[in-house]
């Protein structure tokens, strides 16, 4: 059974929420501040947490920052009303793996609940795939450059293992969002753009050369340069 650990002060909202994704044939659990969810994620390994940032005793961001510290790897939708896209960034450079903002709708929320879950549960290649000195393991969820270990969120090391399966070939940018996201943005947010930065900083750490390429107008590609 699939369950979602939904976090949110606001009870009314709360119980909507729980009422849309019970509907469809989800388990959902309920937290009103960032303190009580943290308990709930060890008793319940939840397999997707939705997240408001602004809560009494721990906020939303400090609760995800934790879980990431900790190795946590579960999928956070990060559900606010703080629109900004510097807190948009800080959420998704925190570890969020998606950012809603309120007001927004049931249908648009639950396509998102969908898409996530769906990158969690499929697996399309369990083989180690590698180019150039990185490697990628899916059944272990281990990436490496050289003798380096990468530490890597969900969606970074989805995105990894999509550059590492099509190696020298120019992704479209739009190619990558339904394959790595299950849905395209919009390119309202620049998700991709902020991501493959994120990438390029970890595979880049400590001087190393450059593989993720920019091709202007099209999207990216995996080559040395």
């Amino acid at each position: 059974m699939t369950t979602v650990l939904i976090v949110d002060d606001d009870q009314k909202l709360l119980k909507m929420l729980q009422r849309t994704l019970v509907y469809e044939n989800l388990t959902v659990f309920t937290a009103g501040n960032g303190q009580e969810a943290l308990d709930l994620v060890d008793q319940q390994c939840p397999d997707l947490l939705i997240l408001d940032w602004m809560m009494p005793k721990m906020d939303g961001l400090t609760l995800l920052q934790q879980l990431r510290a900790e190795k946590n790897k579960v999928p956070v939708l990060m559900l606010t009303a703080r629109d900004a896209i510097e807190n948009r960034v800080e959420g998704l450079e925190s570890g969020a793996d998606d950012y809603l903002i309120k007001p927004f709708a049931p249908a648009e929320l639950v396509a998102r609940v969908h898409a996530l879950l769906r990158r969690v549960e499929s697996k399309p290649e369990l083989q180690v795939v590698s180019y150039a000195d990185v490697t990628l393991d899916p059944t272990t969820h281990e990436a490496r450059r050289g003798e380096t270990s990468l530490s890597l969120t969900v969606t970074e090391f989805n995105l990894l293992h999509l550059f590492l399966r099509h190696p020298r070939q120019v992704l479209e940018r739009l190619q990558i969002l339904n394959e790595v996201w299950g849905y395209d943005f919009g390119g309202d947010d620049n998700v991709l753009e902020i991501y493959v930065g994120y990438l390029r900083k970890k595979l880049e750490a400590g001087g190393r050369s450059r593989l993720i390429q920019t091709v202007r107008g099209v999207g990216y590609v995996l080559r040395e340069e």
